[in-house]
């Protein structure tokens, strides 16, 4: 069996406890919180409750997203790192979520380096601080300054962060970017979307991501064997980002029929 697990972008209008719910329900391994949806983190709740709720269902609290634009280090963006893994200590999380910047910045590929590495020695240090992990998420768009995973392979060696800093395969994100190597031993997680419209690459974007099926062009199930084939077995976490799926009063039924339909092609 697969080991599925589900980003709260999935279903963003549930509450942290209901969520929960979902995913047990689905019989998944674990769940993904984050800082960016609509009103407070955890609706207000106490992150050691919820992180106590959380494994009462059997699930493992895998990250806490996200820091936003990690690699444009500073004193406020450390702050910020420190607040968020704070709270991921309090309610059990395994790991943070680190975002790069996105806006156009950087974006050359000896630049892309230079700032992520040098955001991740300055990390790295405070993960271990905390006992956690970090997971890093190399972003598709042509603007971003993370684009390739090589470039953070590079960055997480350079720093000596093998062990605690990991690499989020995102097969939306690892489409966009022009698919390329990938990186079992150094992937902490995998997030999946699907997209069902042929249009260009470069012109796909966040509410372009569905639930995976029969439709998908991004390639979800071939990208998701290759890397289980070259030994990756940990969680596979869907974040789909469409209004059509968040605007879904019972995602159950489409979130178990795509899994079925992933678990299938992936285990043929």
């Amino acid at each position: 069996m697969l080991p599925f697990a589900l980003n709260h972008m999935t279903a963003p209008r549930l509450g942290w406890e209901a969520f929960a719910d979902l995913a047990a329900g689905l019989g998944c391994v674990g769940v993904e919180y984050r800082n960016d949806l609509a009103g407070p983190l955890f609706g207000g709740a106490d992150p050691a409750a919820v992180g106590a709720a959380v494994r009462a269902r059997g699930l493992r609290f895998l990250a806490l997203a996200e820091v936003k634009m990690f690699n444009d280090w500073s004193d406020a963006k450390a702050a910020e790192a420190e607040a968020l893994m704070r709270i991921a200590v309090a309610a059990g999380a395994e790991a943070v979520s680190l975002i790069p910047r996105n806006d156009g910045v950087a974006t050359e590929r000896g630049e892309s380096r230079k700032v992520t590495e040098a955001a991740l020695r300055e990390i790295l240090p405070m993960l271990r601080a905390h006992g956690l992990k970090a997971t890093v998420e190399p972003l598709g768009f042509a603007v971003c300054s993370l684009r390739y995973k090589d470039v953070l392979a590079e960055a997480i060696d350079a720093v000596g962060g093998v062990g605690t800093c990991f690499m989020v395969h995102d097969t939306f994100h690892h489409a966009l970017a022009g698919f390329g190597p990938i990186f079992p031993e150094l992937t902490g997680i995998v997030h999946v979307s699907g997209v069902k419209d042929m249009i260009p690459l470069d012109d796909m974007r966040d509410p372009h991501r569905v639930l995976v099926d029969g439709d998908d062009v991004l390639g979800n199930v071939a990208q998701i064997r290759a890397l289980r084939r070259a030994g990756y077995a940990g969680p596979i976490s869907y974040e789909p980002f469409a209004p059509s799926v968040h605007d879904l009063t019972d995602p159950k039924p489409a979130l178990a029929a795509s899994m079925e339909f992933i678990r299938a092609g992936v285990e043929a």
